[in-house]
């Protein structure tokens, strides 16, 4: 039987991950296996490349406006 973990955990668990967090260490600490949170790091990466996308879009809108007004 496989034990289900929540959208938070594994979301906390990524970003633990994307801090410097190693694979090993997080699985040790917390359960997970190394493979199980490796997948939930390239699912999360789409996600947060849609992200960035949309923040770099509006800080570029910024840009120009304040380039306008300068």
């Amino acid at each position: 039987m496989s034990i289900r973990y929540s959208q938070d955990f594994k979301d906390s668990l990524v970003k633990l991950h994307q801090e410097g967090r190693s694979l090993k260490s997080l699985a040790e600490e917390f359960g997970p296996s190394k493979d199980s949170i490796a997948i939930w790091v390239k699912q999360a990466t789409p996600i947060m490349i849609k992200q960035l996308e949309k923040r770099l879009a509006i800080l570029e809108e910024e840009n120009e406006i304040l380039s306008r007004i300068a």
